[in-house]
């Protein structure tokens, strides 16, 4: 796959999107944008608390999300985003319909591991099962690759490249 696309970097919390996304974009010699940089203050407050976000309160930080890719059209980009579910993806879509989603897999116990050892993070560990039940994985007809999170950051954003690579070729 080459630039100028967008690509979404989308899972639960713990799959490493902020770690991945920022290799990925450099990869492709585009901007990084941290999802979580969208977020109001209030959602942050609520995470924080451990309270999961409704739907209502993400359509303001999807839609800021969404602008933002729609400006990085025929430019390239990669952003973080949660992205979990249908709705979510079909949002930034519609806002940015060039858009290509790397959906971030893995183990529960990995990621929950993962998480604990984070430093900073308003996520706490607690919402991890609300994020599983909520998570609807990318579909046949999205533009999107999952790739697994097992490895090194390295060896996950090499996996993300091929599979982008491939899905690109497919699509021609």
């Amino acid at each position: 796959m080459n630039t100028p696309h967008v690509v979404v970097i989308m899972g639960v919390a713990g799959t490493g999107k902020t770690t991945i996304g920022p290799l990925l974009a450099a990869r492709f010699g585009v901007p990084y944008a941290e999802g979580d940089d969208f977020h109001p203050q209030a959602n942050i407050a609520k995470m924080s608390a451990g309270t999961p976000l409704t739907d209502d309160d993400r359509w303001p930080w999807l839609d800021a999300i969404g602008d933002w890719a729609h400006g990085r059209a025929g430019l390239g980009g990669v952003v973080s985003c949660s992205a979990l579910k249908r709705s979510y993806r079909d949002r930034l879509r519609a806002a940015a319909p060039g858009v290509v989603f790397v959906h971030l897999t893995g183990d529960r116990a990995l990621i929950e591991d993962r998480m604990s050892h984070r430093q900073g993070h308003f996520m706490p560990t607690a919402l991890l099962d609300s994020q599983f039940a909520t998570l609807q994985p990318l579909e046949p007809d999205e533009a999107g690759v999952a790739v697994e999170v097992t490895g090194s950051p390295e060896e996950i954003t090499g996996r993300a490249v091929t599979a982008l690579a491939a899905l690109s070729e497919r699509t021609r």
